[in-house]
């Protein structure tokens, strides 16, 4: 009996034992869970924190560079005088509006006084950039001018003539005056009434230098300005006259007519294939510096990104 109880007792205690170590290995295996899971916690607070910074330190980055470039653009301030060609008048108004917009404490003038004026005031220092719409002459030594934009300059009659096309040699004729007679080229037999620029004029200079009329033309009226050329013509049904084409194609007040064929155009002009073109030029003094301002403008107006208001001037980017 002694024996089986003893037994019994033994049994129980193995039990016990057994018991003990599983409760244990739970317990182990459990403070093992937590640890691991606090672990894990850890490292994604730590990796949320390191995204976070690394995004605060992007942000701040791009704000950065935002005010610095903000900062450029409040800092440039000052006036840029601009002097020279009437003929330029849209395309100075539309790159003066858009470069202002960008740099508001800067203030672009343009006296629009003629070619040969602005010429004169990029020599002589009056102005900081003069402006022209024909090229230098070899005489006019000391300056530099950057092609802003390529213009066509358009024959034009009164919308009542039946003239539509002139051949270059034609149109020579009608402004020196072998021509005299619109039966000669076509047209009524009615004399012609010859219109242009006056002396010092870029597009006179330019329509003249192009047609080989230099100190030759005829004329029985000289303008002072491109409006008044074809105010002029419009109001004479036997008249010619020449004026710039970004003018003269928005005004159904007068007629362009085609030369060899071409009709005077957008496309025709940047080809090449239409003959009376000409630049439209700022020109600067090499031995003046310009003011920060002035030399932002310039760089402004020949940037590839004023295509659209070179366009918009109906004059075409070089």
């Amino acid at each position: 009996m002694k024996k089986v109880i003893a037994l019994l007792m033994s049994l129980a205690l193995a039990f016990s034992l057994v018991a003990c170590g599983s409760s244990n290995s739970s317990s182990g295996s459990d403070d093992t869970s937590d640890a691991q899971s606090q672990s894990s916690t850890e490292e994604g607070t730590e990796d949320a924190g390191t995204e976070e910074e690394e995004n605060n330190t992007e942000e701040e980055a791009s704000g950065t560079e935002d005010s610095t470039e903000d900062a450029g653009t409040a800092d440039l301030s000052g006036t840029v005088s601009t002097n020279g060609s009437t003929s330029m008048e849209k395309v100075m108004s539309i790159l003066i509006e858009a470069f202002e917009e960008e740099y508001p404490n800067v203030t672009v003038t343009y006296d629009a006084t003629g070619s040969g004026a602005g010429i004169t005031a990029a020599t002589e220092g009056s102005a900081d950039i003069g402006l022209a719409s024909r090229n230098l002459k070899d005489e006019e030594t000391g300056l530099t001018a950057y092609v802003v934009a390529i213009d066509g300059i358009a024959v034009i009659i009164n919308p009542e003539n039946t003239v539509e096309d002139l051949s270059l040699e034609q149109i020579a004729g009608l402004f020196n005056g072998t021509i005299t007679n619109w039966s000669e080229v076509g047209g009524e037999d009615m004399e012609v009434a010859v219109i242009g620029r006056e002396a010092g004029s870029g597009t006179r200079d330019g329509f003249e230098s192009v047609v080989g009329v230099e100190d030759a033309c005829v004329y029985d009226q000289e303008l002072t300005s491109t409006g008044s050329v074809i105010t002029a013509v419009a109001q004479n049904q036997y008249a010619i006259g020449y004026a710039s084409l970004s003018e003269a194609a928005a005004d159904d007040s007068v007629k362009v007519i085609s030369v060899d064929g071409i009709e005077a155009t957008e496309d025709t002009v940047k080809d090449g294939s239409y003959a009376i073109q000409r630049n439209f030029n700022m020109v600067v003094n090499d031995s003046a510096t310009l003011s920060d301002a002035a030399q932002a403008f310039l760089d402004f107006c020949l940037s590839a990104d004023v295509a659209d208001y070179i366009s918009q001037a109906d004059a075409i980017q070089p």
